[in-house]
């Protein structure tokens, strides 16, 4: 049996041997996953909370570094 034919029998072995730990499958629409909705959400929020925190601070910074009111 040449090497070649070997190393492809053993990937087939291997590949029948073993799961992947990824399954595809459709989304289902009809009933979402809310824990998932419910941290994207939550996530967005926190992260434009600290956004405008920010912007506010360094509005502050430059008003107070050029003597502005």
């Amino acid at each position: 049996m040449p090497a070649s034919r070997a190393l492809l029998r053993s990937a087939e072995v291997i590949r029948v041997l073993t799961r992947s730990a990824f399954t595809a499958r459709k989304p289902d629409y009809a009933n979402p996953n809310w824990l998932r909705v419910g941290l994207a959400f939550g996530s967005t929020i926190a992260l434009w909370m600290l956004l405008f925190k920010q912007h506010d601070h360094d509005v502050q910074v430059y008003k107070k570094h050029h003597g502005i009111k």
